[in-house]
């Protein structure tokens, strides 16, 4: 059972345009960032915070992850949502977050490119299968 909250990507973003302190943490890695993309959500005024849950290329835990996210987001009050590829780092950076005391974070359990369909390709859900904004490069 879940420690914490998850919202497939379209609850998301309502939250992000509902709630003005709600803040988009990506965790993927920088790689994901600059080839797959971000999410946009800049017709909301505002910016997705990047912070690395694991690093590329080697997939360590990156040992800063929770000093990073207490700069970006001091109030551990405020509304996070946090977003990986599929959920499940997004998943372990949540329950991390909820364990030091941010009260607001929230898992997007799909993810940005969401689950691999028969193919192998993640087509079937996710933040773009969604049809929301995101950006590429």
């Amino acid at each position: 059972m879940s420690q914490h909250a998850d919202l497939t990507p379209q609850q998301a973003w309502d939250r992000l345009e509902s709630e003005p302190a709600a803040v988009l943490v990506d965790v993927r890695t920088q790689a994901e960032w600059s080839f797959v993309g971000l999410p946009d959500v800049t017709a909301l005024g505002k910016q997705v915070v990047a912070i690395e849950w694991t690093t590329f290329p080697d997939g360590a835990p990156n040992p800063r992850f929770l000093e990073q996210l207490r700069a970006a987001l001091p109030s551990e009050d405020a509304p996070v949502l946090f977003l990986c590829r599929s959920g499940a780092r997004s998943a372990a950076a949540t329950a991390t977050a909820v364990a030091a005391g941010y009260s607001g974070a929230t898992n997007i359990s799909e993810g940005f490119e969401g689950d691999l369909d028969e193919h192998g390709h993640r087509a079937v859900s996710g933040w773009k299968h969604a049809g929301l904004p995101w950006r590429q490069g």
